[in-house]
C-alpha cells in the first residue's frame, strides 16, 4: 500500500473510473472497476444493447465518491483497508476448477452467443448484397432485437432462479422450526 494521497492529481485521477483507486494504491479495486467500466462499454457497443450504458454513470459515481471517501479517511483507517476486487471476485475464483465446473454451461452459452453475434455483424453486409430488400428488412429487425431479447430472457430467468432459491431457503427454515 502506498502513502495516502490528496490534492490535484487525486481529483484528476478520480474522474476516470478505477484510475483514482490505482493512484491511491488499491490495485485490485482499481483494475476491477476499470475493467467493469470498459467491459460494459464494449458489451453495449458490440451487442448493440444501449440499456447497458445506464450502468456507466452509476459505476462512475461509485468510483468517484469511493476515491474521495478513501482520501478523507484517517491514516490508520486508510492503512487498515484491504485491497479487494470489486464484487469480491478473488473469493469467487479461489476454486477455479469448481467454479468452471459449476458455471461451464452458462459461460459457454454466453461466449457462443457473443461470438455468433459478432460473426453476424461482420458477415451480414456480405449476405445483404445477395438478398432482396424485404428479407434484408426482416433480418435487420431480427438482428436489432435478438440480443436485447436474449438479455431480457436471461434477466427474467435469473430473477426466477433467485426467487426460487429464496423460496427453498425459506421452506428449509420453516422445516427446521417445526
Amino acid at each position: 500500500m502506498t502513502k495516502q494521497k490528496r490534492g490535484f492529481w487525486l481529483f484528476i485521477f478520480s474522474l476516470i473510473p478505477g484510475a483514482g483507486e490505482l493512484y491511491m494504491g488499491f490495485r485490485r479495486q482499481g483494475i476491477s472497476i476499470m475493467g467493469v467500466f470498459w467491459g460494459i462499454i464494449a458489451l453495449s457497443t458490440t451487442l448493440n444493447i444501449g440499456i447497458l450504458m445506464l450502468a456507466i454513470p452509476v459505476l462512475w459515481f461509485y468510483s468517484f465518491f469511493n476515491v474521495h471517501n478513501l482520501a478523507s479517511l484517517s491514516e490508520e483507517e486508510f492503512y487498515s483497508l484491504e485491497d479487494t476486487y470489486l464484487f469480491h471476485l478473488d473469493e469467487l475464483l479461489r476454486d477455479k476448477e469448481g467454479f468452471l465446473r459449476k458455471y461451464q454451461g452458462f459461460v459457454s452459452l454466453v461466449l457462443i452467443l457473443m461470438g455468433a453475434s459478432m460473426l453476424w455483424n461482420i458477415m451480414r453486409s456480405i449476405f445483404y448484397s445477395f438478398m432482396p430488400a424485404f428479407i434484408i428488412d426482416i433480418l435487420n429487425g431480427i438482428s436489432n432485437y435478438l440480443p436485447k431479447t436474449i438479455i431480457a430472457v436471461g434477466l427474467v430467468a435469473l430473477g426466477v432462479y433467485l426467487v426460487m432459491g429464496k423460496k427453498k431457503e425459506l421452506d428449509m427454515e420453516d422445516d427446521d422450526i417445526y
